[in-house]
């Protein structure tokens, strides 16, 4: 089995195409996934270059996809020639969150899925959507299903409701899909003029260039009639967290979802208590929720938008295509 392995020192050239031995067949409750698929996230990019720090050897990526080969006993969910997803926390089936680290995350605390099979329990997959290939099913595990938490789950989205996205990545994209299939109307920004007319075609109601509008929290505040949006889909963390507090309106909700500006930084406290609004940090969601979301994907017809795609041994190519910025959407991987 041919697998993308860490070489230590770990880092992008130390990205090392390897065989390794074969799953074998499932046992009781297991599959085995033949994958074709996946795509990059921040989380993995992280881990390539070490700023995740992980075990030497380690296959990446968090997202994963393909058809299933074999099943074990008691396994009735799936069959044989079902194409399959994987889930970013395994072991969260369902509820509340239970969860607080990645040492269940496939290519972080264990094997992820930069190879050519995986034996694994069934209840670590999902059923794909209908219609999509690997790669597209693979953007729903951490970007896909992070947007829908954010929106659905917790924030409780409904039909004309104002909706922020900051940036036009992986998880951004999914969520401007989502609310406009959901009613609301949506607000984003972008540092490309040509990435926010993109986002203009597929339905944003407002575009604003952050860097040619740096106080961007107030521009979205006037653009609502000084009412704010009902939810920030808030991927900068501290570089941006005090725009997207003025951005939203009293009692509404930011999803805290990630940390592009650092791990840490100044909270304008007084400002969020003032609006009074709800911040949320959230990683990614349960298999229910997974579950889920798949449903409304089949019913509407939704696909990911998928930048580029990449061949698995280019896959340090891919990470650095993804740390340029210059991509819109999904970065997909295929083999």
């Amino acid at each position: 089995m041919k697998a993308m392995t860490l070489q230590p020192p770990i880092g992008l050239d130390r990205l090392t195409l390897q065989d390794r031995p074969d799953p074998g067949l499932p046992g009781a409750g297991e599959i085995r996934v033949a994958l074709h698929g996946s795509s990059l996230n921040f989380h993995d990019l992280g881990v390539a270059t070490g700023r995740m720090p992980t075990a030497d050897g380690r296959i990446p990526l968090a997202d994963g996809a393909g058809i299933v080969e074999a099943v074990g006993d008691g396994v009735t969910d799936v069959a044989p020639g079902d194409t399959v997803v994987s889930c970013f926390f395994p072991d969260w089936q369902d509820g509340p969150p239970t969860v607080g680290d990645f040492s269940r995350t496939p290519g972080d605390g264990m094997d992820g899925f930069a190879r050519d099979h995986v034996v694994m329990p069934a209840t670590a997959f999902t059923r794909a959507p209908r219609g999509y290939d690997a790669v597209e099913a693979a953007t729903i595990t951490t970007a896909g299903l992070t947007a829908w938490r954010a929106l659905v789950v917790d924030g409780k989205l409904k039909a004309g409701d104002i909706v922020l996205l900051l940036g036009t990545g992986g998880v951004s994209i999914w969520a401007l899909q989502l609310a406009k299939l959901m009613g609301a109307t949506v607000a984003i920004t972008s540092s490309s003029d040509e990435k926010l007319q993109r986002a203009k075609d597929m339905g944003a109601d407002f575009t604003l260039n952050y860097r040619s509008q740096s106080d961007w929290g107030a521009a979205i505040r006037g653009w609502t009639g000084g009412r704010g949006v009902d939810h920030v889909v808030e991927v900068g963390g501290p570089g941006t967290l005090a725009q997207s507090i003025e951005a939203v309106r009293v009692g509404g909700h930011i999803s805290l979802i990630g940390v592009l500006t650092g791990g840490a930084g100044e909270v304008p406290t007084a400002a969020l208590m003032a609006r009074q609004a709800r911040l949320q940090g959230l990683i990614v969601g349960s298999r229910r929720e997974q579950q889920d979301m798949i449903r409304a994907l089949d019913a509407s017809g939704i696909r990911p938008v998928i930048d580029r795609r990449f061949r698995l041994e280019d896959l340090a190519d891919a990470f650095r295509y993804e740390m340029s910025g210059g991509h819109f959407g999904k970065i997909g991987i295929e083999w």
